[in-house]
């Protein structure tokens, strides 16, 4: 069926198809930021709008402060005029696309805080004019775009799908991924209406290698769901698995690499520490909370994150039964963390399972230390702690505790220089040694 394309429609995709669009992206994060580069590449003049000061000073300066966007890639951008940083909406006035790309976190109740899609939306609304293309990327739940959004933005001289149009577009960014970045990760794309989602696929299609459009904007808040809460669920299955075999004093990474050989019907994910990271720890508590507002318990959601929460509490215990073994209690004794990081190779620490076991350790008084190449400070418990030269540190602890596996550090000379090692991520594969206990 053919697409009714209002005249504000054909506007746009003449002005998207010819670069002269006007971008604009919201909050210029992990997210935002690869986004605005990605465009301003294609030839596309992009201004971010990001209310922190010092970032969007950075950003002018060509100074980036995303792992993942080196400062040599914005330089040129900046210095052509064709990538820009503001703390203020007014430019939206001008603007003929904006993405949102704000944080959407959970509050501690594990219900959705939306007041950044809340406090972006409203001032999109007072600059909101016709022809304007309007793109939310944050992770909500289903319905966010048509429930929440759509309402913010509509109005009499303002109608969806006519005069202005309005898509929902999962990030899926994954910082420190070398192989996948924001131009070739498939961008799924739904709209409010037809008309929207043809422009949406559309504007993404100008600088972004694959577009993938779905039939709505339930549909693509729903993919970014189902994605992440495949990965938390089958974590906390193989976290199980990890307890089972520790239990029953079975290497579970051996388990895992042989049942990994079968070439069907098998895909390997590995126990840890527990979650960290902005989405798989959050993510599918926004579908959990949606489905109970339908009366749906999401009973494989809600168990997984019971497992996976209780990892760090499990890490901590076995540090104190690898002291034990040395005859050492946990009070008093030196533990040196090694990476602090949520995931391997990059600076992120929201949400770091690494944070709970220092937090834990501490309360059954443990002295602490830590070294990541990559954070040079982290506070625990209100304490601010410095990253500490490796050897030297990992030489005087009583225990060396690898919980994120950065690939930078020489595991091997970390076994040599210290005592005891517990080894959450089989960092040490392929080293024999009696001081190496693993998850």
């Amino acid at each position: 069926m053919p697409v009714d394309r209002s005249p504000h429609a054909l506007q746009l995709a003449e002005k998207i198809r010819t670069r002269t669009a006007r971008v604009s992206v919201v909050g210029l994060g992990y997210v935002g930021l690869p986004l605005a580069v990605e465009f301003a590449r294609a030839g596309f003049r992009v201004t971010g709008i990001e209310v922190d000061a010092e970032k969007a000073r950075r950003v002018n300066a060509a100074d980036s402060y995303v792992l993942d966007v080196p400062s040599s890639a914005l330089a040129p951008l900046v210095a052509e005029g064709r990538l820009s940083a503001t703390t203020e909406y007014a430019c939206l006035a001008e603007a003929d696309t904006v993405n949102i790309c704000v944080p959407t976190p959970l509050r501690k109740t594990k219900d959705p805080d939306m007041s950044y899609i809340d406090a972006a939306c409203r001032q999109i609304a007072r600059y909101l004019h016709p022809g304007m293309l309007v793109i939310l990327e944050s992770t909500t739940y289903p319905g966010t775009t048509d429930e929440f959004v759509l309402p913010m933005l509509e109005r009499d001289q303002l109608r969806v799908g006519r005069d202005f149009f309005l898509c929902f577009s999962p990030e899926r960014v994954d910082p420190g991924n070398r192989q996948f970045q924001t131009r070739n990760i498939p961008k799924v794309v739904g709209g409010i209406t037809a008309a929207c989602t043809e422009l949406g696929a559309l504007f993404y299609s100008q600088a972004l290698e694959r577009v993938v459009p779905v039939s709505s904007t339930r549909v693509a808040e729903m993919v970014k769901l189902l994605e992440n809460t495949f990965r938390m669920i089958n974590i906390g299955l193989v976290n199980e698995i990890a307890l089972m075999c520790d239990r029953m004093g079975i290497d579970v990474w051996e388990v895992i690499d042989a049942a990994a050989t079968k070439p069907f019907g098998f895909m390997p994910f590995y126990p840890g520490p527990g979650l960290g990271g902005h989405c798989i720890p959050i993510d599918p508590f926004y579908l959990s909370w949606k489905t109970r507002q339908a009366g749906i318990e999401a009973r494989f959601i809600e168990l997984a994150g019971y497992i996976n929460g209780q990892m760090p509490h499990f890490v901590v215990d076995k540090i104190q039964n690898a002291l034990n073994d040395r005859s050492k209690p946990v009070r008093g004794s030196h533990v040196h963390v090694v990476g602090v990081a949520y995931k391997r190779d990059i600076d992120d620490v929201r949400e770091s399972p690494a944070l709970d076991i220092m937090h834990l350790l501490k309360r059954r008084g443990a002295r602490l230390s830590y070294t990541d190449p990559y954070v040079p400070r982290v506070v625990v418990d209100g304490e601010e702690m410095r990253s500490e030269e490796l050897e030297p540190a990992a030489s005087r602890a009583d225990c060396v505790v690898i919980v994120t596996d950065h690939s930078a550090v020489d595991y091997r000379r970390l076994v040599e220089c210290a005592r005891l090692i517990v080894d959450t991520r089989n960092a040490t594969r392929g080293i024999v040694s009696e001081k190496i206990v693993k998850l």
